[in-house]
C-alpha cells in the first residue's frame, strides 16, 4: 500500500516537473513579446491579402476572361492572387525586420512555408505529370526545411566540397544540382514559349501549312538549344571545355546517327521545297492516305481505314511519291469497263458518261469522257475518264459508286458484260473401233 502511494506521488511530482519545464519553455521561446508581434504582423498581412485578393478575383473573373489578352494566364494566376499578395507582404515585413535587426524567426518560417505552397500550387497548374509535381514538391520542401533550420548554407558548402576536376573544369555536386534545376526551368520555359509561338504561327493564315511547320520546328530547335547553352553558362561551365566532347558527338553522328540526321535534313528539305505539306493526299509505294503531320524524323500518313503510317522523311526524298494535291487538288480517274462484242458500243459509252455525271463528287469541267481503248480477246475494252477535286475524301469510294451506276444502267439498257470465251477446234476424231 505504501509502495503504490509513493509511486503515485512520484509520478505526480514528475508530471508537475514536466509541466513546469514545458511552461517555462513556452514562456521563454514561444509566448514572447517578439513572437506575439510577429504573429500580429502575419495576421494583418493575411487579412489584407485576403480582402485585396478577393477584390482582384471579382474584378478580373468572368465568362469573358478567356477571350481577353493573356486570358489563360490570368485564369491560372487568379486563384493564387491572395497567396501571392500575402507572400509579398510577408517578404516586405521580413526585409524590414532583418534591416532593423528585429527578431524575425516566425516571419522566416511563414515566408518559407508560404513560398513552398505557392511553388507546388503553380507547378500543379502548369504540369500534368504527377511525377514532376512530386519532384518539385520534394525539392521545395527540402530547401525550405534547410532554410528554416539555418542549414542551407552548410548544406551548399558540403555539396560544393565533393568535386571533380577535368583540367581547368571543376564539377561538383552543387554544380550538378544547380545545372539540373536550371536546365529544367529553362527547358520548361522554352517548351511553354514554343507552345505560345506555335499557336500564334498556326493562327496566321498568310503562311502556308509547310511554312508553318518549318517555323514551328525551327523555333523549337532554337529555343531548346538556347536554353541548354544559357543553362550551362549560368552554372559557370566553360563551353570551350566541351570541344573534345562535341568532336566525339560529331563522329557519333557521322556513323551511328547517320539515318537520324538524314531524316532530319530530309524533313527540312520537304518543308523548304513544299513538295509535301499537311493535308496533301499522297501515295508512297502501296500506301495511300493524307498527310497528318510532318515530324522531325518521320511523316504521319493516315489511310482511309484509320491506320497511321510513320514514314521516314528520307523515304519521301529518295522514293517515288505520288502527290494527288501538289499543284492543285483536281485529279483524273481512269475506270476500265468491258462490254460484250454483240453490245452497242456507242450506247455503252454514253451510259458510262451519264453514270459519271450523276455521281456527286464528279466535277462538270472538264466533263467525263468514255473512250474505246482496245479490242480484247473476249470483250470491247472501254475506259471512262472523270475528274474529282477532293481526293482527300478517297478515290476508291467514288470509283465504286460510278461502277454501281454503270452496272444498273447496263442492266436496264441491255448492255452485256462478257465472260471469258474460249474456242475449241477439233481437227480430227479418233477412228471408231468395232466391237
Amino acid at each position: 500500500m505504501e509502495t503504490s502511494l509513493m509511486k503515485s506521488l512520484w509520478l505526480s511530482a514528475v508530471s508537475e516537473e514536466k509541466l513546469v519545464v514545458v511552461n517555462d519553455w513556452l514562456l521563454r521561446y514561444v509566448l514572447t513579446y517578439d513572437n506575439l508581434v510577429q504573429a500580429l504582423v502575419i495576421t494583418c498581412a493575411l487579412l489584407i491579402a485576403f480582402l485585396v485578393g478577393n477584390r482582384i478575383k471579382r474584378k478580373f473573373s468572368g465568362p469573358e476572361l478567356p477571350q481577353r489578352r493573356f486570358g489563360q494566364l490570368l485564369a491560372a494566376v487568379l486563384p493564387l492572387a491572395a497567396p501571392l499578395l500575402w507572400l509579398f507582404l510577408q517578404m516586405i515585413s521580413l526585409l524590414v525586420a532583418m534591416e532593423a535587426e528585429w527578431p524575425h524567426n516566425l516571419l522566416t518560417i511563414v515566408v518559407n512555408l508560404l513560398a513552398v505552397w505557392i511553388v507546388i500550387k503553380t507547378a500543379s497548374l502548369f504540369f500534368d505529370n504527377t511525377a514532376w509535381i512530386r519532384l518539385i514538391a520534394i525539392i521545395a520542401w527540402t530547401l525550405a526545411s534547410l532554410n528554416i533550420l539555418d542549414l542551407l548554407g552548410p548544406a551548399i558548402s558540403l555539396l560544393d566540397r565533393f568535386a571533380l576536376k577535368f583540367g581547368g573544369l571543376r564539377i561538383s555536386l552543387l554544380t550538378v544540382f544547380e545545372g539540373l534545376l536550371t536546365l529544367t526551368l529553362l527547358l520548361w520555359g522554352a517548351r511553354l514559349l514554343s507552345h505560345i509561338l506555335e499557336k500564334r504561327i498556326r493562327e496566321n493564315s498568310a503562311l502556308s501549312p509547310s511554312i508553318q511547320v518549318l517555323f514551328i520546328k525551327l523555333s523549337k530547335i532554337t529555343l531548346i538549344t538556347a536554353a541548354i547553352l544559357v543553362g550551362l553558362r549560368i552554372v559557370g561551365l566553360d563551353l570551350t571545355g566541351f570541344t573534345i566532347f562535341t568532336g566525339a558527338v560529331g563522329v557519333g553522328i557521322g556513323f551511328g546517327l547517320q539515318k537520324i540526321v538524314s531524316n532530319l535534313i530530309s524533313g527540312i528539305i520537304l518543308l523548304l521545297d513544299k513538295s509535301i505539306k499537311p493535308g496533301d493526299v499522297i501515295t508512297v509505294g502501296e500506301t495511300y492516305g493524307w498527310v497528318n503531320s510532318l515530324g522531325a524524323r518521320y511523316t504521319s500518313l493516315i489511310t482511309q481505314d484509320g491506320k497511321e503510317f510513320l514514314i521516314p522523311n528520307e523515304d519521301l526524298i529518295t522514293q517515288r511519291v505520288e502527290n494527288w494535291s501538289f499543284s492543285n487538288s483536281t485529279v483524273r480517274l481512269k475506270i476500265p469497263v468491258s462490254i460484250a462484242y454483240n453490245s452497242d458500243v456507242r450506247k455503252a459509252m454514253t451510259l458510262c458518261e451519264e453514270a459519271a455525271k450523276q455521281t456527286a463528287r464528279i466535277i462538270a469541267t472538264p466533263p467525263p469522257i468514255c473512250l474505246l481503248v482496245a479490242f480484247g480477246n473476249s470483250s470491247l475494252d472501254l475506259e471512262l475518264r472523270a475528274w474529282i477535286n477532293d481526293p482527300v475524301n478517297g478515290v476508291k469510294n467514288v470509283r465504286s459508286e460510278i461502277l454501281l451506276r454503270i452496272w444498273d444502267a447496263f442492266h436496264e439498257q441491255g448492255v452485256n458484260i462478257p465472260y471469258p470465251q474460249r474456242d475449241i477446234h477439233i481437227r480430227s476424231m479418233p477412228p471408231k473401233q468395232e466391237a
